[in-house]
């Protein structure tokens, strides 16, 4: 929770766009063009964050550093970031120089969440940007050490020798460089052993909708106990601790849609009770389990979300957007989630 007692809200986009019946984003133009508004209305109705979905490979938001800029440029308060950018497919270096440059536009507003990736469209699409992991490492294992160097990076570490015919510096490191950029780095971490290696790292904990394992209990009770984890991880490695020591972040993301007329319940209505439970699956070969979408009447919500173990752990909760449902709708969504329902989780 926030230092009020008031949980974070923000929203989460994957900024889909298709070409067919009742969609409001039938272009890529669209899908850029929207989150830019929605994230001015969201921070004119209070909502704490925007934060976007990267995806390659597929009609979805997948360039996310000229997109952020943007709105930027648009803003004054609201934190901007992503939920997650899939550390296989990234230059290190180039993101670094990217990240710092948006981060600066901001004026410090940029919450990036990173991650190892997840199943995907593309066969071996990292490999097509050109990185292949070497002979003994796994795709995770080069997305760890990606993110590793770019972290290196921002901190304004020297990556490269200098060219002593231009410079009298032994070694460079990139610019521009964003100070505190550093401390504003997330893991999207799919379960609890992730969580508590990204702890170790010193990296905030972002976690999403699903947990590739399931232990037999309620989703928001084992995404708690991630939570649990991952803080006590935190303490152990003492980045806590001393003048730098600091307080890590923690976000959860929910499908939260409070039917508030008539077109939020012919959207949604019927979704009610189907989606009111956790479902178990499949996520490639592992087992995984998703949490339940949060449907219903604004006070109904309160009520459900006010017993959700994790979101009582977490200081910042994503909601998940329908952006194809255009961003009017999605506004008077997220009003009534900041005016209805957060009051009550505080």
């Amino acid at each position: 929770m926030c230092s009020n007692g008031t949980v974070r809200i923000g929203f989460l986009s994957f900024g889909h766009w298709q070409d067919v019946p009742g969609s409001q984003v039938r272009t890529g133009s669209d899908a850029l063009l929207q989150t830019i508004e929605l994230a001015v209305a969201a921070e004119e109705v209070g909502v704490s964050g925007a934060f976007v979905r990267v995806h390659h490979f597929a009609r979805q938001l997948a360039s996310p550093f000229p997109l952020l800029s943007a709105m930027a440029a648009r803003t004054s308060a609201i934190e901007l970031g992503t939920a997650v950018i899939d550390m296989r497919y990234e230059n290190p270096l180039y993101m670094a120089e990217e990240a710092a440059a948006t981060d600066l536009i901001s004026g410090g507003r940029l919450q990036l969440g990173i991650s190892r990736g997840s199943p995907e469209p593309a066969l071996d699409g990292a490999a097509a940007f050109g990185h292949v992991p070497v002979e003994g490492e796994t795709d995770a294992d080069m997305a760890r050490a990606h993110a590793e160097l770019f972290r290196h990076a921002i901190a304004g570490h020297p990556v490269v020798r200098a060219n002593p015919q231009m410079s009298p510096a032994g070694a460079l490191a990139v610019q521009p460089q964003s100070p505190g950029l550093r401390d504003r780095i997330w893991w999207g971490a799919g379960t609890r052993a992730t969580a508590v290696w990204t702890a170790e790292q010193g990296m905030n904990l972002m976690s999403s909708t699903l947990l590739t394992e399931d232990t037999g209990v309620p989703f928001d009770e084992l995404q708690a106990e991630q939570i649990a984890m991952f803080r006590t991880a935190w303490t152990d490695a003492g980045h806590d601790a001393g003048e730098q020591g600091r307080a890590p972040r923690i976000s959860v993301s929910r499908s939260i849609l409070p039917l508030i007329d008539d077109e939020t319940r012919h959207y949604f209505g019927l979704r009610a009770q189907a989606d009111a439970t956790d479902q178990v699956g499949y996520i490639g070969a592992d087992l995984a389990r998703f949490g339940r979408s949060y449907i219903g009447e604004p006070d109904k919500i309160a009520a459900e979300l006010a017993q959700d173990a994790a979101v009582a752990a977490a200081d910042t909760v994503l909601v998940t957007v329908p952006n194809q449902l255009g961003v009017e709708f999605n506004v008077r969504v997220l009003e009534s989630i900041v005016k209805d329902i957060v009051p009550a989780l505080a």
